[in-house]
């Protein structure tokens, strides 16, 4: 299948320009899936609660609808970040779009630094979904540093990890090398690039998107500045063979009745 990794630079608060870049960018490559970046729609430096909530949007919501269609009538699945506003309670989260219309959502799980004052951590596990046959699961920038969210993919059996990231520390795109070595899986980490200078804050976002192979080769990545879209056409199957050595499974492998501390 063919994947791609869209990176760009999202203008905080203008939520129609930004899902129209989106459009645009997707519009560029033929995929069969498409990962845009973290909080593509509304940008990340949020001054409050209350103004991230008014950038925010419901999973059925017409700005994730005009995505949606672009996914039914291309057959592109298509893998954005969003700011999920259910109810009183607000996420960090990412939706997979599928061709046949139904859509699934991950809230992420590990707030990094000031979003821990802006969203919830997620309330339940990342799930794998599956879409025309491959394995699908999803994790949101600072899960990276956390083994166990790719791992608990990896257990649920995905193909491949989709990763929208707004990274700003200088090694979490080698970081991804190694989730995708120890559970043998793909991964397609869609960064973010530019600069945001609000609410007191300056970041820097590292860009260096990338699709990473199970074997942990980079097949990918763009610059750390300037929008891109990577491309490549990988072979799912590398994904469901978890064997190191012919006596060596990195899934079979483990002993998870050993992996705790001494009482």
């Amino acid at each position: 299948m063919r994947v791609a990794a869209i990176q760009f630079d999202p203008t905080f608060g203008d939520v129609r320009g930004n899902l129209a870049r989106c459009l645009e960018l997707v519009s560029s490559v033929e995929a069969d899936l498409c990962v845009l970046p973290e909080l593509a729609l509304s940008g990340y430096l949020f001054e409050s609660r209350a103004e991230a909530m008014s950038l925010s949007q419901e999973p059925g919501d017409k700005e994730l609808d005009a995505l949606a269609g672009f996914a039914g009538r291309t057959g592109t699945t298509i893998v954005v970040g969003f700011a999920e506003r259910a109810g009183e309670s607000l996420f960090n989260s990412a939706v997979l779009l599928a061709p046949s219309g139904s859509r699934a959502v991950y809230r992420k799980i590990h707030l990094f630094s000031g979003e821990k004052e802006i969203f919830e951590p997620g309330d339940r596990p990342p799930a794998v979904v599956e879409v025309a046959g491959v394995r699908l699961g999803m994790m949101v920038c600072f899960d990276w540093i956390f083994p166990e969210t790719a791992r608990t993919l990896a257990l649920g059996g995905a193909d491949i990890i989709c990763h929208p990231a707004n990274l700003v520390l200088a090694y979490c795109q080698d970081a991804m090398v190694t989730r995708c070595i120890e559970n043998r899986i793909f991964a397609v980490t869609a960064n973010r690039v530019g600069r945001e200078d609000r609410a007191g804050q300056s970041l820097r976002f590292t860009g260096m998107s990338e699709i990473v192979a199970p074997n942990g080769r980079i097949l990918a990545r763009a610059d750390a500045e300037g929008e891109a879209v990577l491309v490549e056409e990988i072979d799912v199957a590398a994904a469901r063979d978890k064997a190191v050595t012919p006596a060596n499974d990195v899934l079979g492998d483990r002993r998870p009745h050993l992996y705790r501390l001494d009482e």
